[in-house]
């Protein structure tokens, strides 16, 4: 049985950082999953596949993962970079590329 321990991104749908804070303990698959023949449904029947535990910080889930024997990998989060660039600078005269509309 093994896990990932990752922080999750925010969504495309948000704009805001919310649920973003918290790190999360994924199971990974242990059974690949089958497709019904009849109605096309995908399913299988690993449960912990199911199963995902929030943690307040990285350390609390890694010690959560030794404490119950579950090998882990932990996924560090890429943080964004924000250039600031304002809106003169479309228009200096010391721009190195042309500016059009």
């Amino acid at each position: 049985m093994s896990a990932k321990i990752y922080r999750p991104a925010k969504t495309a749908m948000q704009s805001g950082k919310a649920k973003t804070h918290r790190w999360v303990l994924e199971f990974d698959q242990s059974v690949p999953r089958k497709v019904d023949p009849v109605f096309g449904y995908t399913s299988s029947s690993d449960m912990l596949q199911q199963v995902k535990l929030t943690f307040e910080t990285q350390e609390q889930a890694e010690e959560y993962a030794t404490r119950k024997g579950i090998e882990y990998r932990v996924i560090l989060p890429k943080e964004a970079t924000v250039k600031n660039v304002s809106y003169p600078d479309n228009f200096r005269y010391t721009r190195t590329q042309p500016w059009t509309h």
